[in-house]
């Protein structure tokens, strides 16, 4: 636990069922009036991207678009992004859209007023010269970036996922709108949901968590287990998807400010090298990664358990940490979650010997209440595949 607390979140923070409308609203209370939206097409193609320009128009601002981004954005993503930036006159960036638009709007901002590659910043890296405001407006309720300090990209030169991180990637706005989280399929449904799950369980069980964040992530635990199944297979249950997406920004602020661990230090590399989404490796390794590192830190596990219902009060906390795993487990077989195998993904041992320096290298597992060795991540690999 540490003795002082230090959080970032963003200045306005608005959430609600079409708060989207109000971004015109919240652009002129900042003095802005000229934003590039950073998005995808599939958002285009649904008419996501146009109920937000309509909003916009009803506000007399007119935007511009880049939907350039794709899904795991990658440093080239980020310098087309900035291509689109430097050929306009704009005083704001919008990321508009799942985990990826948004850590691409965020890259893009500070990428503009910070030299060289975006990769000479990964973290532990503080970039902390911030670049235009970056309004941003989540539509899949997974990654909590809308919140965060933090931001993902991926490089093309060499298969790896870093992490980006300090005051430059806050957003000064987030509008957190449930309504747009309906029309996702139920595999990414599932998947962001655990991505929160995750972001919730780790920053809890984390060396670096302290009790603000410790209200957000028991918070979020037990909205995302009692309403992932009912969004899963009720995509249109507006409750459920309420509840998910709240939950996903409370989990987003808990690990802003208290760190990710183990399961996000060896789920990037799998999304690097496999091109797995990184909701889908975060779950499938949720349940092998706590079973880890449960006896390290049992009473915290142990009240995982209990705010998950999983567990009751009249539980030891090692029978309540036998529950969680084996609950984690059972979300995964109702969720269907595929194993890499599954996948097409063979072992490679050279390869998750990568993989694994590349999780240390991440510094996230450092945070995790049992700090694994390299070998050790290689037969969590193994045991996953």
């Amino acid at each position: 636990m540490q003795d002082i607390t230090r959080i970032q979140s963003p200045r306005i923070i608005r959430i609600g069922g079409g708060v989207a409308s109000e971004t015109g609203e919240v652009l002129q209370q900042l003095g802005l009036s000229k934003p590039l939206i950073v998005t995808d097409t599939n958002l285009i193609k649904i008419g996501h991207v146009k109920t937000l320009t309509d909003s916009l128009e009803a506000s007399n601002i007119h935007a511009h678009i880049f939907d350039g981004v794709i899904e795991d954005p990658t440093d080239t993503c980020v310098d087309d992004g900035l291509k689109a930036l430097n050929a306009g006159d704009f005083d704001c960036i919008i990321g508009f859209g799942g985990g990826s638009p948004m850590d691409t709007a965020k890259a893009i901002s500070f990428m503009a007023v910070n030299a060289g590659h975006v990769r000479d910043y990964k973290a532990p890296k503080q970039i902390d010269e911030c670049g235009l405001p970056i309004i941003l407006i989540p539509t899949t309720g997974g990654t909590g970036s809308e919140l965060t300090r933090w931001c993902v990209i991926t490089d093309t030169k060499q298969p790896e996922k870093y992490n980006l991180s300090g005051l430059a990637c806050v957003a000064t706005a987030a509008l957190i709108d449930w309504t747009f989280t309906t029309t996702k399929p139920a595999r990414i449904t599932a998947d962001t949901a655990v991505d929160s799950l995750t972001h919730a369980i780790e920053a809890y069980v984390s060396k670096r968590a302290h009790p603000y964040t410790d209200a957000f992530a028991l918070s979020a635990m037990p909205l995302i287990a009692d309403n992932v199944r009912t969004a899963y297979t009720d995509p249109q249950n507006g409750p459920a998807r309420e509840a998910l997406m709240l939950a996903a920004s409370q989990a987003g602020m808990a690990f802003s400010n208290a760190s990710v661990a183990l399961v996000h230090g060896m789920s990037r590399p799998i999304g690097a090298h496999f091109h797995v989404a990184h909701g889908l490796s975060n779950a499938m390794l949720l349940p092998a990664v706590t079973a880890f590192s449960v006896d390290a830190a049992p009473a915290r596990y142990a009240q995982v358990a209990r705010v998950m219902k999983l567990a009751t009060d009249n539980d030891t906390d090692v029978v309540a940490c036998a529950k969680l795993v084996a609950g984690l487990k059972q979300m995964n077989a109702d969720l269907e979650v595929p194993s890499p195998t599954k996948l097409g993904h063979a072992k490679d041992d050279k390869m998750f010997a990568l993989m694994a320096s590349q999780a240390l290298a991440s510094g996230s597992p450092q945070n995790n209440p049992r700090v694994p060795t390299a070998e050790q991540i290689v037969e969590l690999y193994h045991e996953l595949w």
